[in-house]
């Protein structure tokens, strides 16, 4: 997968809608998240995810891409993502493995938030 494309998928999972998720995340996947339960695997986590308000917009800064074998890609990045007045900041990484020609599913997602000056 070509570098715009991985963007565009990667940007397709902070605004696309529910069924957009039940496509591209693997049925294996693991997620880690800033909020209980923390650690979501399998269907709980394309269901947690899927029922996840969606974002307007989400802008990617810092990204890495690394692609270490042959239909594995993993991306890291900085997320600056909103809807309405609401904004989140979060570094993340993402993994891919192909599962056919041009099929692509997310393995693994993780979320850092960024914390705010003085938070903990």
């Amino acid at each position: 997968m070509e570098d715009d494309r991985v963007w565009a998928f990667e940007e397709s999972l902070w605004t696309g809608d529910a069924d957009n998720y039940h496509e591209k995340m693997d049925a294996n996947c693991l997620v880690v998240v800033p909020a209980e339960p923390y650690v979501l695997s399998d269907d709980d986590a394309v269901k947690a995810m899927s029922n996840t308000p969606r974002w307007e917009s989400a802008d990617f800064a810092e990204g890495r891409i690394a692609r270490p074998q042959e239909g594995l890609i993993v991306i890291a990045y900085h997320v600056t993502a909103k809807r309405g007045d609401e904004a989140y900041e979060a570094h993340c990484s993402s993994t891919y493995r192909r599962i056919e020609h041009e099929v692509w599913t997310v393995v693994q997602h993780q979320q850092t938030p960024k914390l705010v000056a003085g938070g903990a």
